[in-house]
């Protein structure tokens, strides 16, 4: 399978980045989370070891990055109610948590009040923009690289405006569950 544009640019990303890389995800469901063993264990009621994440790559890098005083901060926009792919994400937010990521959940029906985008990306010290392209079926297709200042700038606008309106991970699913 050949590499897609711009991946390896944005796994650099995550070696070189010097102070903080957060996360703002739009999407209801992500082709590459559906394709996972811990999905398919997800949608029979299991939990795979998600909650732990001790030998999970990701995690690992994570937990490195931040034992050097760096910080991982996502917002995930929530369907109401929460689409499968959704839930999957929240269930898997505590392992993230554990290894050092600060997440946060906002109702997409606050982000539209807040006029936020329906874009997936990552921020980097405030300086690189790395847009995640989908395709229709919610697949990765793509990474544009962005240092345009006037785009950059709207991307950290977007992060002020989600980081200050969302709910920590663990408030946030405390909600879903009792609204199940």
């Amino acid at each position: 399978m050949p590499e897609l544009p711009g991946v390896a640019e944005l796994d650099g990303m995550f070696g070189s980045f010097e102070h903080t890389a957060w996360r703002f995800q739009s999407r209801g469901r992500y082709h590459a989370d559906e394709e996972s063993e811990a999905y398919q264990l997800f949608l029979t009621g299991q939990r795979a070891g998600r909650a732990e994440g001790a030998d999970d790559p990701w995690c690992a890098v994570r937990r490195e990055q931040v034992a050097l005083g760096k910080r991982f901060e996502r917002v995930r926009v929530v369907d109401d109610p929460p689409t499968l792919g959704q839930l999957f994400l929240l269930e898997g937010a505590r392992r993230d948590a554990l290894a050092g990521e600060h997440i946060r959940n906002l109702w997409r029906a606050d982000a539209e009040w807040l006029e936020l985008p329906a874009e997936d990306f990552w921020l980097f010290d405030s300086r690189v923009l790395a847009l995640l392209r989908h395709d229709e079926a919610d697949r990765l297709v793509g990474v544009e690289l962005v240092t345009d200042p006037p785009a950059v700038l709207r991307a950290c606008q977007i992060r002020d405006r989600a980081w200050h309106h969302a709910i920590p991970f663990d408030q946030f699913g405390a909600r879903v569950r009792s609204s199940e």
